[in-house]
């Protein structure tokens, strides 16, 4: 029973990291309606930041908590307001070959500036140690990913759900045009909800570097698995993303364990399944 409570816990601590990486590419789809498939490139140049901060700079893990999702964001403003804007009027083909496209971009710019090593991000002191659990010594951080996501995830739905900012947000997906009429400015609503996408790609890029380190390719990888929770869960139901998460981190998991060689056949395969039996995800509802 502890072997099981043991890969239960990582299981969920996977999921959840699943979630924090995945959750604005969500968000961005689901109110946007745009697949960025440049939502890896991004998580990719967070988890950079935070390695350039803690390794170059003030070599402070919290600090870099802070710079490389502001970057990010920052970054993402200036895709918006550039380029992306420009394509809302042309469909979802236009997005997805723009996004792709600056994937491939921001994939050279990062190994011209930080090389092809496989590198890591150091935790703080008192993120670094153990804790014990169901008789097995677990990372605290490990605990602190599950923490951090099932906080995120709370305070997204509240937002959605619970606020007026997130009635708009949901009216503006509905029917832009009304929403215009009644004098609020969408255009910037919707800028502002593709900077909050990318502030979480940058959130999630550190939050998952000292687990799953940097390496040459990891946003193109990244993107995979985001897409997979993405399509499980239902294309932008945050609700939908968090459960799809906890479910390929637990499949996952208890796969690698008990037969590591089909572990990604199993989460590939459950997807398939899922879609054969509600196409639209489990929480995902019908799109136009």
């Amino acid at each position: 029973m502890d072997i099981i409570g043991a890969q239960l816990v990582n299981g969920v601590s996977y999921g959840l990291l699943l979630f924090v990486i995945t959750c604005g590419l969500a968000l961005v789809f689901g109110i946007l309606g745009v697949l960025n498939l440049a939502h890896g490139s991004l998580y990719m140049i967070g988890a950079y930041i935070a390695y350039s901060v803690t390794v170059n700079s003030t070599e402070n893990f919290w600090i870099a908590l802070i710079i490389a999702p502001i970057a990010v964001a920052l970054l993402s403003l200036l895709i918006e307001t550039t380029l992306l804007r420009l394509t809302y009027h042309l469909g979802h083909l236009s997005q997805v070959l723009l996004t792709f496209g600056l994937a491939y971009v921001f994939h050279d710019l990062a190994s011209m500036v930080w090389g092809s090593n496989v590198l890591t991000v150091a935790l703080p002191p008192s993120l670094s140690g153990t804790t014990t659990l169901f008789n097995q010594n677990f990372p605290t951080y490990r605990l602190v990913v599950i923490g951090i996501g099932l906080v995120l995830a709370a305070a997204l739905w509240f937002i959605q759900e619970k606020t007026r900012w997130g009635a708009i947000i949901r009216a503006g997906l509905c029917d832009k045009e009304m929403i215009s009429a009644l004098g609020i400015n969408i255009k910037l609503v919707l800028t502002i909800v593709f900077i909050i996408g990318g502030f979480l790609a940058g959130f999630g890029g550190v939050i998952a570097a000292p687990i799953l380190g940097l390496y040459p390719s990891m946003e193109f990888q990244t993107l995979i698995l985001a897409l997979v929770v993405l399509v499980i869960g239902g294309l932008g139901s945050i609700a939908g993303t968090f459960a799809a998460s906890i479910l390929i981190g637990l499949v996952e998991t208890f796969s690698k364990y008990l037969m590591p060689e089909l572990s990604l056949f199993l989460v590939f395969g459950l997807m398939a399944v899922i879609l054969v039996v509600k196409p639209n995800g489990l929480l995902g509802k019908k799109v136009a």
